[in-house]
């Protein structure tokens, strides 16, 4: 007897009930995002237009708000063909509960760079308490 006379109609795998499917390799489970990492994720979203700059309010101290106030109607990570993405970011923690951090953004054949201080206040979260866009479009390097 064919086991496509058995199967239920619209059912196209060729497991049967009460099989075992087969082993798959286990996936390597994702190591969380650095402190740093997070917020030139966070960042870009609002500095490409796809964020809302109040998505930050909590998340800076100081001017860094009113920074990113001034810089995001202009959306200067936005512009160009693509979506734009996070291709590097590292980080030097100068001094305890401080780090400072850039990142290079592409979008489609542009690099552009951004810099940005983290202060880690009383409560333990990091809070962003600058940023600094610069330099002039590059050309991607493949």
């Amino acid at each position: 007897m064919s086991t496509d006379r058995t199967r239920p109609a619209g059912r196209r795998d060729r497991t049967r009930p009460g099989t075992v499917p087969p082993q798959r390799t286990p996936l390597r489970p994702r190591r969380p995002l650095r402190p740093h990492q997070w917020f030139a994720e966070r960042l870009l979203a609002v500095l490409s237009g796809q964020r809302p700059v109040h998505w930050m309010l909590g998340h800076t101290i100081g001017e860094a708000y009113d920074q990113l106030a001034e810089l995001a109607p202009d959306a200067p990570l936005g512009a160009g063909c693509g979506r734009p993405v996070v291709r590097a970011c590292h980080g030097t923690q100068p001094a305890t509960g401080v780090v400072e951090a850039f990142a290079s953004i592409a979008t489609g054949e542009q690099v552009r760079a951004m810099a940005f201080r983290l202060e880690q206040g009383p409560d333990q979260r990091w809070r962003c308490a600058a940023i600094d866009l610069g330099g002039e479009r590059l050309p991607a390097v493949r």
